[in-house]
Protein backbone atom coordinates (compact mmCIF):
# COMPACT_ATOMS: atom_id res chain seq x y z
CA UNK A 1 0.00 0.00 0.00
CA UNK A 2 1.53 3.18 -0.76
CA UNK A 3 0.21 6.05 1.39
CA UNK A 4 0.15 9.98 0.10
CA UNK A 5 0.18 12.78 2.54
CA UNK A 6 -0.98 16.11 1.09
CA UNK A 7 -1.89 19.65 2.31
CA UNK A 8 -5.80 20.60 1.10
CA UNK A 9 -6.82 23.76 2.02
CA UNK A 10 -5.62 23.97 5.42
CA UNK A 11 -5.85 20.39 6.14
CA UNK A 12 -4.02 17.55 5.67
CA UNK A 13 -5.26 14.19 3.69
CA UNK A 14 -4.06 10.84 3.34
CA UNK A 15 -4.40 9.37 0.36
CA UNK A 16 -3.80 5.79 -0.93
CA UNK A 17 -3.77 3.77 -4.23
CA UNK A 18 -5.56 1.23 -1.53
CA UNK A 19 -8.02 3.16 0.16
CA UNK A 20 -10.15 0.12 1.67
CA UNK A 21 -6.65 -0.79 3.00
CA UNK A 22 -6.20 2.74 4.15
CA UNK A 23 -9.34 3.17 6.02
CA UNK A 24 -9.08 -0.32 7.85
CA UNK A 25 -5.63 1.05 9.57
CA UNK A 26 -5.62 2.19 13.24
CA UNK A 27 -6.36 6.40 13.16
CA UNK A 28 -3.20 8.08 12.51
CA UNK A 29 -2.39 11.45 15.44
CA UNK A 30 -5.15 13.70 15.58
CA UNK A 31 -7.22 12.32 12.46
CA UNK A 32 -10.28 11.25 11.65
CA UNK A 33 -12.13 9.46 8.79
CA UNK A 34 -13.94 12.03 6.31
CA UNK A 35 -16.81 10.74 5.10
CA UNK A 36 -17.40 13.15 2.41
CA UNK A 37 -14.08 11.63 0.45
CA UNK A 38 -13.52 8.84 2.22
CA UNK A 39 -9.84 9.30 3.33
CA UNK A 40 -8.27 10.34 6.69
CA UNK A 41 -7.76 13.94 7.42
CA UNK A 42 -6.02 16.41 9.78
CA UNK A 43 -5.45 19.73 10.90
CA UNK A 44 -2.39 20.88 9.27
CA UNK A 45 -0.87 22.12 11.88
CA UNK A 46 -0.68 18.17 12.79
CA UNK A 47 1.81 18.02 10.44
CA UNK A 48 4.90 17.26 12.26
CA UNK A 49 3.38 14.94 14.90
CA UNK A 50 1.36 13.27 11.80
CA UNK A 51 4.64 12.91 9.08
CA UNK A 52 6.43 11.35 12.19
CA UNK A 53 3.89 8.39 12.93
CA UNK A 54 3.59 7.87 9.53
CA UNK A 55 7.29 7.79 8.21
CA UNK A 56 7.70 5.48 11.40
CA UNK A 57 5.48 3.22 9.87
CA UNK A 58 7.00 3.62 6.20
CA UNK A 59 10.41 2.49 8.15
CA UNK A 60 8.84 -0.83 9.43
CA UNK A 61 7.70 -1.67 6.04
CA UNK A 62 3.93 -1.49 6.58
CA UNK A 63 3.65 1.17 3.74
CA UNK A 64 4.91 2.95 1.23
CA UNK A 65 5.09 6.80 2.47
CA UNK A 66 4.98 9.97 -0.23
CA UNK A 67 4.87 13.64 1.76
CA UNK A 68 3.29 16.15 -0.86
CA UNK A 69 1.98 18.28 1.81
CA UNK A 70 4.78 20.82 2.41
CA UNK A 71 5.84 23.16 -0.44
CA UNK A 72 8.25 25.05 1.70
CA UNK A 73 12.32 24.84 1.24
CA UNK A 74 15.59 25.57 3.06
CA UNK A 75 16.06 29.32 2.95
CA UNK A 76 19.20 29.11 2.39
CA UNK A 77 20.35 32.78 3.60
CA UNK A 78 22.87 34.29 6.22
CA UNK A 79 23.12 37.51 8.16
CA UNK A 80 24.87 40.32 6.55
CA UNK A 81 26.97 41.13 9.68
CA UNK A 82 27.98 38.44 12.27
CA UNK A 83 26.80 40.83 15.01
CA UNK A 84 27.73 39.20 18.53
CA UNK A 85 24.43 38.49 20.47
CA UNK A 86 23.92 39.04 24.30
CA UNK A 87 23.89 36.66 26.70
CA UNK A 88 20.71 36.05 26.68
CA UNK A 89 19.87 36.08 23.12
CA UNK A 90 21.51 33.18 22.39
CA UNK A 91 20.25 31.47 25.93
CA UNK A 92 16.67 32.76 23.95
CA UNK A 93 17.50 30.42 20.58
CA UNK A 94 19.43 27.61 22.46
CA UNK A 95 16.16 27.29 24.53
CA UNK A 96 14.06 27.48 21.56
CA UNK A 97 16.10 24.88 19.53
CA UNK A 98 16.18 22.45 22.76
CA UNK A 99 12.33 22.43 22.58
CA UNK A 100 12.10 21.11 19.52
CA UNK A 101 12.45 25.00 17.80
CA UNK A 102 8.61 25.67 19.37
CA UNK A 103 8.08 28.01 22.04
CA UNK A 104 7.17 31.74 23.42
CA UNK A 105 10.29 33.80 24.20
CA UNK A 106 9.28 36.34 26.86
CA UNK A 107 11.79 39.43 26.24
CA UNK A 108 11.43 43.33 27.76
CA UNK A 109 10.41 45.87 24.93
CA UNK A 110 13.72 46.81 24.02
CA UNK A 111 15.92 44.18 24.66
CA UNK A 112 16.31 42.99 21.06
CA UNK A 113 13.24 40.21 20.29
CA UNK A 114 13.51 41.12 16.54
CA UNK A 115 17.69 39.82 16.30
CA UNK A 116 16.21 36.65 18.53
CA UNK A 117 13.86 36.31 15.71
CA UNK A 118 16.50 36.57 13.19
CA UNK A 119 18.92 34.26 14.94
CA UNK A 120 15.71 31.53 15.01
CA UNK A 121 15.09 32.12 11.48
CA UNK A 122 18.85 31.50 9.57
CA UNK A 123 18.85 28.46 12.85
CA UNK A 124 16.04 26.82 11.07
CA UNK A 125 16.78 27.48 7.63
CA UNK A 126 13.19 26.99 6.38
CA UNK A 127 10.87 29.26 4.07
CA UNK A 128 9.46 31.79 6.66
CA UNK A 129 6.35 34.07 7.82
CA UNK A 130 6.89 36.28 10.52
CA UNK A 131 3.58 37.59 11.83
CA UNK A 132 2.99 41.17 13.33
CA UNK A 133 0.05 42.70 14.57
CA UNK A 134 0.14 46.56 13.23
CA UNK A 135 1.23 48.09 9.92
CA UNK A 136 3.95 49.99 11.49
CA UNK A 137 5.55 46.91 12.56
CA UNK A 138 5.08 45.10 8.70
CA UNK A 139 6.87 48.26 8.04
CA UNK A 140 9.13 47.58 10.70
CA UNK A 141 9.95 43.81 10.19
CA UNK A 142 10.50 44.43 6.67
CA UNK A 143 12.99 46.92 6.74
CA UNK A 144 14.41 44.68 9.42
CA UNK A 145 14.52 41.64 7.75
CA UNK A 146 16.06 43.17 4.79
CA UNK A 147 18.70 44.65 6.21
CA UNK A 148 19.87 41.22 7.82
CA UNK A 149 19.69 38.77 5.49
CA UNK A 150 21.08 38.59 2.41
CA UNK A 151 18.22 38.73 0.34
CA UNK A 152 17.11 40.74 -2.69
CA UNK A 153 13.51 40.84 -2.17
CA UNK A 154 11.38 40.20 1.26
CA UNK A 155 7.67 39.71 0.54
CA UNK A 156 4.76 41.81 2.43
CA UNK A 157 1.20 40.97 2.80
CA UNK A 158 -0.95 43.60 4.45
CA UNK A 159 -2.14 47.21 3.85
CA UNK A 160 -2.62 46.69 0.49
CA UNK A 161 0.32 45.13 -0.64
CA UNK A 162 0.25 41.16 -1.14
CA UNK A 163 3.71 39.57 -2.46
CA UNK A 164 4.16 36.22 -1.20
CA UNK A 165 8.09 35.07 -0.85
CA UNK A 166 10.16 32.43 0.98
CA UNK A 167 10.66 35.28 3.44
CA UNK A 168 7.76 37.38 4.24
CA UNK A 169 5.93 39.39 6.98
CA UNK A 170 1.88 40.07 7.23
CA UNK A 171 -0.11 41.50 9.85
CA UNK A 172 -2.52 39.00 11.84
CA UNK A 173 -5.54 39.79 10.01
CA UNK A 174 -4.03 39.32 6.82
CA UNK A 175 -2.75 36.09 8.03
CA UNK A 176 -5.98 35.49 8.82
CA UNK A 177 -7.50 35.81 6.05
CA UNK A 178 -5.18 33.78 3.44
CA UNK A 179 -3.20 31.42 6.13
CA UNK A 180 -5.36 28.05 4.79
CA UNK A 181 -3.99 29.13 1.32
CA UNK A 182 -0.53 29.57 2.53
CA UNK A 183 -0.40 26.83 4.88
CA UNK A 184 1.99 24.74 2.49
CA UNK A 185 4.69 27.41 1.98
CA UNK A 186 6.07 28.29 5.32
CA UNK A 187 7.89 25.97 7.49
CA UNK A 188 9.07 28.57 9.78
CA UNK A 189 6.84 31.23 11.28
CA UNK A 190 7.23 33.71 14.02
CA UNK A 191 4.59 35.13 15.75
CA UNK A 192 5.52 38.43 17.05
CA UNK A 193 3.35 40.38 19.97
CA UNK A 194 2.20 36.95 20.41
CA UNK A 195 -0.43 37.39 22.83
CA UNK A 196 -2.69 38.64 20.07
CA UNK A 197 -3.09 34.51 18.77
CA UNK A 198 -5.06 33.91 21.56
CA UNK A 199 -7.80 35.15 20.06
CA UNK A 200 -10.21 32.57 18.47
CA UNK A 201 -10.01 33.99 14.75
CA UNK A 202 -6.03 33.75 14.76
CA UNK A 203 -5.66 30.24 16.66
CA UNK A 204 -7.98 28.68 14.05
CA UNK A 205 -6.06 30.38 11.27
CA UNK A 206 -2.93 28.74 12.77
CA UNK A 207 -4.19 24.38 12.86
CA UNK A 208 -4.04 25.80 8.51
CA UNK A 209 -0.64 25.80 8.61
CA UNK A 210 1.62 22.77 8.82
CA UNK A 211 4.89 24.97 10.10
CA UNK A 212 7.29 22.79 11.81
CA UNK A 213 8.84 25.29 13.76
CA UNK A 214 7.55 28.40 15.63
CA UNK A 215 8.66 30.94 17.64
CA UNK A 216 6.30 33.39 19.92
CA UNK A 217 7.96 36.88 20.46
CA UNK A 218 6.48 39.22 23.37
CA UNK A 219 7.07 40.78 26.38
CA UNK A 220 3.49 40.27 28.08
CA UNK A 221 2.54 37.23 27.44
CA UNK A 222 -0.28 36.95 30.00
CA UNK A 223 -3.70 38.63 29.24
CA UNK A 224 -6.74 39.76 31.54
CA UNK A 225 -9.18 37.12 30.00
CA UNK A 226 -6.91 34.23 30.46
CA UNK A 227 -6.32 32.85 27.04
CA UNK A 228 -2.87 33.13 27.10
CA UNK A 229 -3.02 29.52 28.70
CA UNK A 230 -3.93 28.75 24.56
CA UNK A 231 -0.53 29.68 23.41
CA UNK A 232 0.83 26.27 24.01
CA UNK A 233 -0.96 24.55 21.60
CA UNK A 234 -0.11 26.53 18.37
CA UNK A 235 3.12 27.54 19.57
CA UNK A 236 4.05 25.38 22.63
CA UNK A 237 5.13 26.59 26.05
CA UNK A 238 7.15 29.75 27.18
CA UNK A 239 11.13 28.52 26.88
CA UNK A 240 12.84 31.60 27.60
CA UNK A 241 11.85 34.47 29.82
CA UNK A 242 13.77 37.43 31.10
CA UNK A 243 11.82 40.62 32.97
CA UNK A 244 12.77 44.30 33.00
CA UNK A 245 14.35 43.82 36.56
CA UNK A 246 17.03 41.14 34.93
CA UNK A 247 18.24 43.48 32.21
CA UNK A 248 17.93 47.13 33.19
CA UNK A 249 20.99 49.09 32.98
CA UNK A 250 23.18 46.32 31.52
CA UNK A 251 20.92 45.37 28.50
CA UNK A 252 18.14 48.47 29.09
CA UNK A 253 18.16 51.44 30.35
CA UNK A 254 18.46 51.90 33.94
CA UNK A 255 14.66 53.67 35.09
CA UNK A 256 13.05 55.15 37.59
CA UNK A 257 8.93 55.15 38.38
CA UNK A 258 7.46 58.45 40.34
CA UNK A 259 3.84 58.10 41.11
CA UNK A 260 2.30 61.49 41.68
CA UNK A 261 -0.93 62.11 42.94
CA UNK A 262 -3.46 65.17 42.38
CA UNK A 263 -7.20 66.21 44.03
CA UNK A 264 -10.15 67.11 42.59
CA UNK A 265 -11.23 70.56 43.16
CA UNK A 266 -14.57 71.23 45.17
CA UNK A 267 -16.76 71.79 42.18
CA UNK A 268 -14.74 68.14 40.81
CA UNK A 269 -15.13 66.10 43.79
CA UNK A 270 -19.05 67.26 44.00
CA UNK A 271 -19.59 65.84 40.68
CA UNK A 272 -17.62 62.96 40.94
CA UNK A 273 -19.05 61.78 43.85
CA UNK A 274 -22.60 62.31 42.35
CA UNK A 275 -22.06 60.59 39.20
CA UNK A 276 -20.51 57.90 40.74
CA UNK A 277 -22.45 57.46 43.82
CA UNK A 278 -25.64 57.22 40.63
CA UNK A 279 -23.29 54.35 39.20
CA UNK A 280 -22.61 52.22 41.81
CA UNK A 281 -26.76 52.27 43.05
CA UNK A 282 -27.31 51.26 39.48
CA UNK A 283 -24.88 48.26 40.07
CA UNK A 284 -25.77 47.13 43.07
CA UNK A 285 -29.80 47.49 42.15
CA UNK A 286 -28.92 45.27 39.30
CA UNK A 287 -26.91 42.71 41.20
CA UNK A 288 -24.09 42.95 38.84
CA UNK A 289 -20.52 41.39 39.85
CA UNK A 290 -17.60 42.98 38.07
CA UNK A 291 -15.40 39.77 39.85
CA UNK A 292 -17.09 38.03 37.25
CA UNK A 293 -15.48 37.47 34.02
CA UNK A 294 -18.68 38.61 32.45
CA UNK A 295 -19.21 41.63 34.92
CA UNK A 296 -18.71 44.60 32.69
CA UNK A 297 -20.78 42.51 30.04
CA UNK A 298 -23.66 42.60 31.92
CA UNK A 299 -23.45 46.03 33.22
CA UNK A 300 -23.36 46.77 29.80
CA UNK A 301 -26.47 44.92 28.56
CA UNK A 302 -28.28 45.82 31.49
CA UNK A 303 -27.54 49.20 31.02
CA UNK A 304 -29.34 49.48 28.07
CA UNK A 305 -32.56 48.02 28.73
CA UNK A 306 -33.97 51.06 30.75
CA UNK A 307 -33.63 54.67 31.42
CA UNK A 308 -32.19 54.01 34.47
CA UNK A 309 -29.46 52.33 33.27
CA UNK A 310 -28.83 54.78 30.26
CA UNK A 311 -27.95 57.17 33.23
CA UNK A 312 -25.64 54.78 35.09
CA UNK A 313 -23.88 54.54 31.95
CA UNK A 314 -23.50 58.11 31.38
CA UNK A 315 -22.97 58.31 35.27
CA UNK A 316 -19.91 56.02 34.70
CA UNK A 317 -18.45 57.57 31.81
CA UNK A 318 -18.90 61.34 33.46
CA UNK A 319 -17.17 59.63 36.58
CA UNK A 320 -14.23 58.64 34.91
CA UNK A 321 -13.49 61.78 33.01
CA UNK A 322 -13.25 63.80 35.92
CA UNK A 323 -10.77 61.62 37.60
CA UNK A 324 -8.81 60.82 34.05
CA UNK A 325 -8.79 64.62 33.54
CA UNK A 326 -8.92 66.88 36.46
CA UNK A 327 -7.62 70.42 36.13
CA UNK A 328 -4.77 69.70 38.72
CA UNK A 329 -3.48 66.69 36.28
CA UNK A 330 -3.61 68.47 33.63
CA UNK A 331 -1.90 71.17 35.06
CA UNK A 332 0.60 68.61 36.31
CA UNK A 333 1.03 67.49 33.06
CA UNK A 334 2.56 71.30 32.39
CA UNK A 335 4.86 71.20 34.44
CA UNK A 336 6.25 67.78 33.82
CA UNK A 337 6.93 69.34 30.33
CA UNK A 338 8.38 72.07 31.33
CA UNK A 339 10.78 70.42 33.87
CA UNK A 340 11.79 68.05 30.69
CA UNK A 341 11.56 70.44 28.19
CA UNK A 342 14.96 69.41 26.25
CA UNK A 343 14.23 65.55 26.65
CA UNK A 344 11.43 63.90 24.55
CA UNK A 345 8.25 62.84 26.54
CA UNK A 346 5.58 60.37 25.48
CA UNK A 347 1.83 61.46 27.13
CA UNK A 348 0.23 58.40 27.71
CA UNK A 349 -3.72 58.59 28.34
CA UNK A 350 -6.62 55.92 28.39
CA UNK A 351 -8.80 57.65 25.50
CA UNK A 352 -8.55 59.83 22.22
CA UNK A 353 -11.06 62.74 23.79
CA UNK A 354 -8.19 63.59 26.09
CA UNK A 355 -5.24 63.25 23.91
CA UNK A 356 -7.17 66.03 21.36
CA UNK A 357 -7.87 68.57 24.35
CA UNK A 358 -4.06 68.04 25.73
CA UNK A 359 -3.07 68.99 22.18
CA UNK A 360 -5.36 72.14 21.49
CA UNK A 361 -4.11 72.90 25.71
CA UNK A 362 -0.37 72.45 24.83
CA UNK A 363 -0.11 72.65 21.13
CA UNK A 364 1.66 68.94 20.90
CA UNK A 365 1.15 66.57 18.10
CA UNK A 366 -0.73 63.14 18.77
CA UNK A 367 -0.92 60.08 17.37
CA UNK A 368 -4.22 57.91 17.87
CA UNK A 369 -5.63 55.03 15.83
CA UNK A 370 -7.74 57.86 13.50
CA UNK A 371 -4.13 59.07 12.63
CA UNK A 372 -3.28 58.67 8.87
CA UNK A 373 -0.22 56.55 8.47
CA UNK A 374 1.51 58.63 6.47
CA UNK A 375 0.88 61.41 9.22
CA UNK A 376 2.33 58.88 11.87
CA UNK A 377 5.13 58.58 10.35
CA UNK A 378 5.77 62.09 10.00
CA UNK A 379 5.22 62.69 13.21
CA UNK A 380 7.85 59.97 14.88
CA UNK A 381 10.45 60.95 12.68
CA UNK A 382 9.97 64.82 13.92
CA UNK A 383 9.81 63.39 17.37
CA UNK A 384 12.93 61.44 16.96
CA UNK A 385 14.81 64.30 15.79
CA UNK A 386 14.00 66.80 18.09
CA UNK A 387 11.43 68.71 15.95
CA UNK A 388 8.82 67.84 18.51
CA UNK A 389 9.69 66.87 22.17
CA UNK A 390 6.86 65.53 23.38
CA UNK A 391 4.07 62.99 21.80
CA UNK A 392 0.17 62.70 22.70
CA UNK A 393 -0.80 59.35 22.55
CA UNK A 394 -3.51 57.21 23.68
CA UNK A 395 -3.02 53.46 23.68
CA UNK A 396 -1.96 52.92 20.27
CA UNK A 397 2.05 53.36 20.62
CA UNK A 398 1.54 50.90 24.01
CA UNK A 399 3.08 48.36 21.60
CA UNK A 400 4.23 48.56 17.97
CA UNK A 401 6.65 51.54 18.00
CA UNK A 402 10.91 51.95 18.27
CA UNK A 403 11.35 55.17 19.49
CA UNK A 404 14.75 54.88 21.37
CA UNK A 405 15.08 58.46 21.84
CA UNK A 406 12.27 58.68 24.20
CA UNK A 407 13.43 58.94 27.96
CA UNK A 408 10.53 60.09 29.62
CA UNK A 409 6.57 58.86 29.90
CA UNK A 410 3.95 60.02 31.90
CA UNK A 411 0.68 57.99 32.22
CA UNK A 412 -2.07 60.04 32.56
CA UNK A 413 -4.45 57.47 32.78
CA UNK A 414 -5.13 53.94 31.66
CA UNK A 415 -6.31 50.11 31.94
CA UNK A 416 -5.59 48.17 34.63
CA UNK A 417 -3.66 45.87 32.95
CA UNK A 418 -0.12 44.71 33.76
CA UNK A 419 0.55 44.68 30.52
CA UNK A 420 -0.25 47.79 29.30
CA UNK A 421 2.00 49.68 32.03
CA UNK A 422 4.77 47.52 31.18
CA UNK A 423 4.16 48.17 27.53
CA UNK A 424 4.57 51.74 28.26
CA UNK A 425 7.28 51.66 30.57
CA UNK A 426 8.71 49.36 27.95
CA UNK A 427 8.74 52.28 25.10
CA UNK A 428 11.22 54.38 26.59
CA UNK A 429 13.36 51.72 27.72
CA UNK A 430 15.73 51.81 24.66
CA UNK A 431 19.42 51.49 25.95
CA UNK A 432 21.74 54.70 25.19
CA UNK A 433 24.88 56.04 26.45
CA UNK A 434 23.95 57.58 30.03
CA UNK A 435 20.35 57.27 29.40
CA UNK A 436 18.31 56.59 32.52
CA UNK A 437 14.63 56.45 31.81
CA UNK A 438 11.69 58.00 33.87
CA UNK A 439 7.74 57.14 34.07
CA UNK A 440 5.02 59.19 35.58
CA UNK A 441 2.25 57.62 37.17
CA UNK A 442 -0.49 60.62 37.88
CA UNK A 443 -3.20 59.38 39.79
CA UNK A 444 -6.28 61.61 40.95
CA UNK A 445 -6.44 60.43 45.25
CA UNK A 446 -9.58 59.64 46.34
CA UNK A 447 -11.22 58.02 42.81
CA UNK A 448 -11.47 54.71 41.51
CA UNK A 449 -8.07 56.06 39.77
CA UNK A 450 -6.34 54.87 42.82
CA UNK A 451 -7.50 50.77 42.41
CA UNK A 452 -6.45 50.93 39.20
CA UNK A 453 -2.95 52.12 39.58
CA UNK A 454 -2.52 49.12 42.33
CA UNK A 455 -3.68 46.77 39.61
CA UNK A 456 -1.34 47.72 37.04
CA UNK A 457 1.55 47.75 39.18
CA UNK A 458 1.97 44.06 39.78
CA UNK A 459 4.37 43.79 38.21
CA UNK A 460 8.59 43.32 39.26
CA UNK A 461 9.49 46.49 37.53
CA UNK A 462 7.11 48.33 39.69
CA UNK A 463 7.87 47.34 43.01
Amino acid sequence: MRLTLRFDSGSLLIDSDDLAAARAMPAPPSAVLDPRVGRWRAPASAYRELFAHLHRGAAAGTFELEDRARAYEPLGVSLRSEREPRQYQSEAVAAWRAAGRRGLVVLPTGAGKSFVAHLAIRDADRSTLVVVPTLDLLGQWYDGLLAAFDVDEVGMVGGGTHDLRPLTVSTYDSFHIHAARWGDRFGTIVFDEAHHLAGPAYLRACETLIAPFRLGLTATPERPDGRDALLAGPLGPIVYRKEITELAGDFLAAYDVERLGVRLTEAEREAYDRERGIYTEFVRAAGIRFGRADGWSQFVIQSSRSPEGRRAMRAHREQRRLAQTCEQKLALVERLLARHSDERVIVFTADNATVYALSRRLLLPTITHQTPPKERREVLARFSAGTYPALLTSRVLNEGVDVPEANVAIVLSGSGTVREHVQRLGRILRKAEGKRALLYEVVTRDTVEERVSERRREHDAYR
